[in-house]
């Protein structure tokens, strides 16, 4: 790993872990996604000032966090757009960077931390799971020549029909040999779905051999939420990368105060609840 590599996985993890705040949703294309998001100013404001680790965002709202001159979250930045979170089935499946000629060069004008891309694997779609893997070539291409953490979101997804068009799933033994692959080609940082029994995560964990984030997936029940991010934790996560889990909950900063306990103090799911509710 390169020494500016590590620099920045630095100020991407504290003593090896990381709450890394996703609000990128607006590049989906989805409304229900940005249900929570609609004033991204004052989300931003507010989530800096909750001080979670990192919050991931796209290149036009990063100014947002970068104007900030003391005391910020370092910038987690996707890389990539694609059509897999819309709702209706597509004719034609894609996922392609912003920008392929220079990949990471709005993250390192930026000065993220770490940029991140998608893996989707969905049934019949092989068209969407070539595009991802040049993507990755691409940014590991890149990542490797200027020191910048490569962050990939391998995403199990559910073929159009079963249950949210396009959800993930949780199936361990899908997931195990994604996050593999994801190694394979050069990840620094996984970022992935929880199991359904979250007793299977060290097998995610031993898959990716890196730092491995927890995905959040769509706004749950805040108590069972709390309970399942500290039992994942015990199962060697990293951390987590959560998104609707936490803008979309009526006090989202009590919500990072909540699972920062969790990833930094070891709190319990029971524990970091009374933290949220006494704010």
């Amino acid at each position: 790993m390169l020494v500016t590599n590590k620099v920045r996985m630095n100020r991407l993890f504290h003593h090896g872990k990381c709450l890394d705040v996703a609000i990128d949703h607006g590049i989906a294309n989805e409304p229900d996604f940005l249900i929570g998001l609609e004033n991204i100013e004052g989300v931003m404001e507010n989530l800096i000032a909750a001080q979670p680790d990192a919050i991931q965002v796209n290149y036009g709202q990063a100014d947002l966090l970068q104007r900030v001159a003391e005391r910020k979250p370092a910038l987690v930045m996707r890389t990539d757009v694609g059509n897999a979170y819309n709702a209706a089935r597509h004719r034609e499946m894609w996922a392609v960077l912003h920008n392929p000629d220079e990949p990471i060069l709005a993250a390192l004008q930026m000065d993220a931390a770490a940029v991140v891309v998608n893996l989707y694997l969905i049934p019949d779609e092989p068209g969407i799971f070539r595009m991802c893997v040049e993507n990755i070539g691409r940014l590991r291409q890149a990542c490797d020549r200027y020191g910048m953490p490569l962050m990939i979101e391998p995403l199990v997804m559910a073929p159009a029909g079963q249950g949210a068009a396009y959800g993930s799933l949780g199936d361990v033994e899908k997931i195990v040999p994604l996050v593999r692959l994801a190694r394979e080609l050069g990840a620094d940082i996984i970022k992935a779905d929880p199991t359904e029994n979250v007793e299977d995560f060290h097998r995610v964990v031993e898959a990716a051999r890196c730092p491995t984030l927890v995905r959040g997936g769509g706004k749950g029940e805040l108590g069972p939420v709390l309970a399942k991010s500290a039992a994942l934790m015990a199962q060697g996560a990293s951390g987590m990368v959560y998104g609707r889990n936490v803008y979309q909950h009526d006090n989202p900063s009590r919500v990072v105060k909540a699972l920062m306990a969790i990833i930094h103090q070891g709190a319990s799911g029971p524990d970091a609840l009374e933290i949220y509710q006494q704010g």
